[in-house]
């Protein structure tokens, strides 16, 4: 896993506010440092050499997670490409 910001705060939308340290790709999964999902990444804001994330929380305590760092994995459904579709007729 690697680091990639830290949660700022809860915005009024209901949507979390991420401060980046490394570049992320919307539809990114976030985790703590235990491994526990904390955020899907749904688009990127702010200036471009720190850019800010927008959210959506995938737990239902977001709070306790507010100033603490979070991590990417290695491997998302963001990046691995779908293998397998099937034909409709």
């Amino acid at each position: 896993m690697q680091e990639v910001g830290e949660i700022m705060h809860l915005a009024g939308s209901g949507r979390v506010i991420i401060q980046l340290s490394k570049e992320l790709a919307e539809g990114q999964i976030l985790c703590d440092d235990k491994g526990t999902r904390v955020a899907k990444v749904m688009e990127l804001i702010g200036p471009v050499k720190r850019p800010f994330a927008s959210a959506t929380s995938l737990t239902n305590n977001i709070n306790k997670f507010v100033g603490k760092k979070v991590f990417m994995f290695e491997q998302s459904a963001a990046t691995t490409p779908k293998r397998f579709r099937r034909n409709r007729r």
